[in-house]
């Protein structure tokens, strides 16, 4: 840990809180390492339950984030991701339910074997330990990082943004009093403080306490965690993600799937944010996908003439921002590319490696797409919108990793462990 003086009084007490939780968090680590499956499932279906019952309390503490974003002029789509309501603290508690029936990567046995003078060796999965989270307005993200740090042996060290402090604050109550009343210490799950961006230095320059951190959030928050970090970091990447119609698509299932990534929910990272349309498509036919997002509410940015050319109307001019970053609103760019290879090549340019999909009926195209494009995740004939844990049958993912060390595309259970090797000999000594 980097050692920090002349700080104010204020900052002072803001660092001192966040090294504390993390040194409570090392020291009860080992109690979830070893804590067995069954207990872990009981946990995670009574911190379901406790969900549930508290979904009044939940929204109230809810309302009070959203009424304060919106007084300080917080975008809808982020009101979106920060909003909650009855159905959703049902996903989220039927998540937590779901990860206890999947099954604990704990203690997994990977490979060995027998050396010749008859040591036995194997390589087990073991949890990471301090598992430090550092993400934006989605409160639904604590819960899933609580559920999925306990089942994998794992204790949640938790930073998430000031627009759902009070959110937050309410949900990690109610799952450490879960905790405490199955006999675990409370700080299995902590939350640390939000007032300034410091706080997040605090955690990510913690070495010897924490033992990984994972941003999740936009890509400026990913940048600084990942640039600043001396704790081992996962990456886990924005979403601009493309949708390439090909001239051998089917029209409406390409359409259907198209606007399934763009509208299904906007704000989210796995949504389609670029369309690219094959220049051999007849005029009406990339007219009739141009007018199928306008209809469904979506703006479209473009090289308006290039987009004229074939009758479509109404687009914002496009520049490098819109090829270049995710929109996460109800806008998406639109280009027409000379076939696969040019739309392999754009996406090439302006990948965040997260999610890249096809439409086409064509097996050799969707094979040299699938092969050709560098990406977590591939879709061929389906939407943007199945890159997801959840989807995946993992369960509510920790996040989407865009990096290609450890763990890449949804980050679940196995993806939050390590292992280690474990000899057993009868004495040997060697030469």
């Amino acid at each position: 840990m980097t050692e920090q003086t002349n700080l104010s009084p204020e900052r002072q007490t803001e660092r001192d809180d966040v090294l504390s939780k993390a040194r409570a968090a090392k020291k009860v680590a080992p109690i979830l390492a070893t804590l067995p499956t069954p207990r872990k499932n009981e946990i995670l279906h009574a911190a379901a339950d406790a969900l549930i019952d508290a979904t009044e309390e939940i929204l109230a503490a809810n309302q009070g984030d959203i009424d304060a974003g919106r007084e300080r002029g917080m975008a809808e789509s982020l009101i979106d991701r920060l909003s909650l309501d009855a159905g959703r603290i049902e996903g989220i508690a039927g998540g937590l339910r779901q990860v206890a029936g999947l099954t604990d990567p704990v203690g997994e046995v990977l490979r060995g074997g027998n050396m010749a003078n008859g040591i036995a060796m194997k390589q087990v999965r073991v949890p990471l330990g301090v598992m430090g989270m550092v993400y934006e307005a989605r409160p639904n993200v604590t819960v899933d990082a609580f559920g999925l740090a306990l089942k994998s042996g794992n204790v949640a060290l938790l930073r998430g943004s000031k627009s759902a402090r009070t959110t937050n604050a309410k949900l990690v109550e109610i799952l450490q009093r879960v905790a405490v009343g199955n006999d675990l210490p409370a700080e299995i799950v902590q939350l640390l403080p939000c007032e300034t961006h410091d706080s997040v230095q605090d955690l990510i320059t913690a070495r010897g306490l924490v033992d990984v951190v994972i941003p999740r959030g936009g890509k400026n928050l990913i940048e600084a965690v990942v640039l600043g970090a001396t704790v081992p970091a996962i990456e886990t990447g924005t979403g601009n993600c493309h949708f390439y119609i090909d001239r051998d698509a089917e029209l409406d299932f390409a359409i259907d799937m198209l606007l399934n990534g763009k509208t299904r929910r906007c704000s989210v990272c796995n949504a389609t944010e670029v369309v690219l349309i094959d220049a051999a498509l007849a005029d009406a036919d990339k007219l009739r996908i141009i007018t199928a997002l306008q209809d469904a509410g979506v703006t479209v940015h473009g090289d308006v003439e290039e987009l004229e050319a074939f009758g479509a109307a109404d687009v914002v001019q496009a520049d490098d921002v819109d090829w270049g970053e995710e929109y996460l609103s109800f806008d998406i760019a639109a280009k027409v590319v000379d076939g696969v290879d040019e739309a392999i090549a754009h996406i090439a340019r302006w990948t965040t490696g997260h999610t890249e999909g096809i439409a086409t009926l064509n097996a050799y195209t969707a094979k040299k797409f699938g092969d050709e494009v560098d990406a977590a995740a591939v879709m061929i004939n389906a939407s943007t919108a199945f890159t997801d844990g959840e989807m995946y049958g993992m369960g509510a993912e920790i996040g989407i990793s865009t990096q290609k060390l450890h763990a890449r595309g949804p980050m679940a259970l196995p993806e939050l462990t390590s292992t280690k090797w474990i000899l057993e000999g009868t004495g040997q000594t060697r030469p």
